[in-house]
């Protein structure tokens, strides 16, 4: 069912050599445009690494958007921090863009049209540089700029979920690029491409191990790994994190607690700190997962989060560390509803946590489904910074082989209505202003990166690599503004080509809602893989562990009632946002329970809707067939080969989504399917028995 990628020995991009269209430029191919001749020879001020990557990644990406041609004579490009005096002396606007922000001016400099790129700080003058390159590959003006640009928060992070075997937890675009095996002694060159690739997009950290993490990670000779890591990330502006287990302490420590308030514990983490930084001076932090799914964690001794999360950050904040607390948690004692209890776990811990500490909260309150509602902490705790998480990786959106662009996902979210403080409080606004006197604040992104050619599995799932780097900038973008980007980059600019894929891009993720979870359900995927649809699901170690704790379907009707007559969820968002929520029919079976007759707005019941949005989600895997394989002639052969490939398995995966459901779903609603639907091809039976062992990514 999955097609095997080759497996080729990787090559730095910028080593020179002819390479097939297979995928591993990402959306910096570089290729020739109309133009870049235009832009002069380039000037970067200064020598340091990240001032020479700067200036090889402007060298590089000119000479191939050129196609050969050489440098206008009559043009220049001159690039440097304000600490040059010939970037001082030209006074731009540089005191409000911070140690990340740059000014990009078209300007006359010494009697010549010059380009120039101004920052701060030697990373910004990096990005400065990427911008450039950006404008010139997608075919934008370039000849009177005046671009001002800073990221919106502190952090920007990739979350790596891989293991120290190079197994990848929810990875589905092969092992991990770590290959902790042979680090530090050997460093693949692909980390330098890896770095070159996120730097484009702005982003500054990389957690390298899993959050359900090993002791192991911390101990000398996986540091030295990471040291190794860190020291190929950092002329690009990239800190390494590590995920640390709580319970590290006793594991490797030979402690016999990892009670946050015991004095031996905390000195323990202190000296460790103490040790990391003398490995990786410039270390970014830990990303900590604690009392979820059964990770250890201070609620083990009776403590809090703030506790747990204030004592590592105690040990970090000498040496300048953060540590990014994650939000996602549920106990074993299964509560009413599982989707309350990050909330009502965190709200009365607000402003108790240290200045170096950050919440990292999922963007809805469930577990990255195809559509949930924001996660109600969002505006609830104004004196703690909030940290987005995005799963950027599709553990619950079809894998590697199904096309779904999220980035109208993650703009659903970002631009939501907190109302917290008054109409237009959106999370976007909530996880940039952060806390109060503060200044932290990030996004985070579960990477779907790995050892595979194109890096992410499939050719598509660049496009969400690059739409969380470009949010996380910028959480205001929106996501046909960076599929517009992401297309001319990694495939053309000709029109014939950028529109239509662009419109399926769009289309993509409302399709993958119709045919896996239309009108609110959620969480009806296979078990434990998450692979295919399971609404069937029950029993085993956890009730919220299965579909038909979500689900509820029964004679009566379909949806879980989170209103005041059932588990009054709702009330935890502002009383604006959840009427407002409740209202939608997107979230109908979120929130409600719903009678098989209820008529919704179509006019149609609520059994017909059901039937008829299953329906339509494979009818856009149709179409979306149909526009890729007109676009022929407009891509690569290998690459337009493989995407149809994959199209081809969703297809058939969306038709199997629309089948089984309508068959389990029937058994509960007792009434027909409405005229001109076919009926599924088998009992409900049939697709209860189908059994995926082997599935990736658990």
């Amino acid at each position: 069912m999955f097609l095997a990628l080759m497996a080729a020995a990787t090559l730095s991009v910028g080593a020179g050599a002819a390479r097939a269209e297979d995928g591993y430029d990402l959306w910096l191919r570089y290729r020739p445009v109309d133009g870049a001749a235009a832009v002069g020879e380039v000037t970067v001020l200064g020598d340091s690494p990240t001032l020479r990557a700067a200036r090889a990644e402007l060298e590089r990406g000119l000479a191939g958007l050129r196609g050969g041609a050489p440098a206008s004579t009559r043009a220049a490009l001159l690039a440097g921090t304000a600490a040059s005096p010939q970037i001082a002396a030209l006074k731009l606007p540089l005191q409000g863009m911070g140690a990340e922000g740059y000014v990009i001016r078209s300007l006359q400099v010494d009697g010549r049209p010059t380009t120039v790129i101004a920052a701060n700080s030697e990373v910004g003058v990096l990005y400065g540089a990427f911008h450039v390159l950006r404008l010139v590959q997608t075919r934008q003006p370039i000849g009177k700029l005046d671009i001002a640009a800073k990221p919106a928060v502190k952090l920007r992070v990739l979350n790596h979920w891989d293991n120290l075997d190079r197994s990848v937890e929810r990875g589905y675009a092969g092992q991990s690029i770590w290959d902790w095996w042979k680090l530090p002694d050997y460093k693949d060159p692909r980390y330098v491409d890896y770095a070159r690739a996120n730097a484009s997009l702005g982003i500054n950290g990389s957690v390298l191990n899993n959050v359900n993490a090993k002791a192991d990670s911390l101990t000398q000779p996986y540091l030295e790994k990471a040291a190794a890591v860190a020291e190929v990330l950092r002329p690009y502006g990239i800190k390494v994190y590590l995920s640390a287990r709580f319970s590290a302490p006793k594991e490797i420590g030979g402690l016999p607690t990892a009670d946050p308030l015991d004095p031996a514990v905390r000195a323990w983490w202190k000296a460790k700190a103490d040790e990391i930084y003398r490995t990786i001076p410039d270390f970014g932090g830990f990303l900590v997962k604690a009392n979820s799914e059964g990770q250890p964690g201070p609620q083990d001794y009776g403590r809090s989060h703030a506790d747990g999360a204030n004592m590592l950050g105690e040990a970090l904040a000498p040496h300048g560390g953060v540590v990014m607390w994650r939000a996602f948690v549920y106990s074993h004692e299964q509560p009413e509803d599982r989707i309350k209890q990050a909330w009502s776990e965190f709200t009365p811990l607000d402003g108790k946590f240290a200045r170096n500490v950050i919440v990292q909260v999922k963007n809805g309150p469930l577990d990255f489904q195809p559509r949930e509602p924001f996660h109600p902490l969002f505006g609830a705790m104004p004196k703690t910074p909030l940290m987005m998480e995005f799963q950027i990786t599709k553990e619950y959106l079809g894998f590697a082989t199904h096309l779904v662009y999220q980035g109208p996902l993650w703009e659903e979210v970002l631009q939501a209505d907190t109302w917290r403080g008054g109409k237009g409080s959106t999370v976007a606004k909530v996880v940039a202003a952060g806390a109060p006197g503060e200044g932290l604040t990030g996004m985070a992104g579960v990477a779907n990166i790995g050892a595979d050619r194109n890096w992410s599995g499939s050719h598509f799932d660049q496009a969400n690599w690059y739409a969380f780097g470009r949010l996380a900038w910028d959480p205001n973008l929106s996501a046909a503004a960076i599929a517009d980007e992401w297309i001319r980059m990694t495939f053309s600019n000709d029109p014939a080509l950028v529109k239509p894929v662009g419109d399926m891009m769009a289309a993509s993720r409302e399709t993958m809602v119709d045919y896996m979870t239309p009108l609110g359900l959620h969480h009806i995927m296979g078990r434990s893989h998450h692979y295919g649809p399971g609404p069937w699901v029950a029993g085993g170690e956890r009730a919220d562990w299965t579909s038909v704790y979500y689900h509820r379907a029964s004679p009566e009707g379909i949806g879980f009632d989170r209103m005041a007559t059932g588990s009054n969820a709702v009330a935890q968002y502002a009383p604006q946002a959840g009427k407002a929520l409740s209202a939608d029919e997107r979230f109908l079976l979120w929130f409600h329970r719903v009678p098989w007759d209820h008529r919704v707005a179509s006019g149609r019941t609520l059994w017909d809707e059901l039937v008829v949005r299953y329906s339509r989600g494979v009818d856009g895997v149709k179409a979306m067939r149909r526009t890729w394989a007109a676009m022929a002639p407009h891509v690569d052969a290998e690459r337009h080969a493989e995407v149809a490939a994959y199209l081809a398995v969703q297809e058939r995966e969306a038709q199997w989504w629309r089948d089984a459901c309508i068959a389990y779903f029937q058994t509960f609603s007792k009434r027909p399917l409405p005229a001109g639907y076919a009926p599924p091809p088998h009992p409900v039976e049939w697709y209860e028995a189908l059994s995926f062992p082997y599935a990736p990514g658990i």
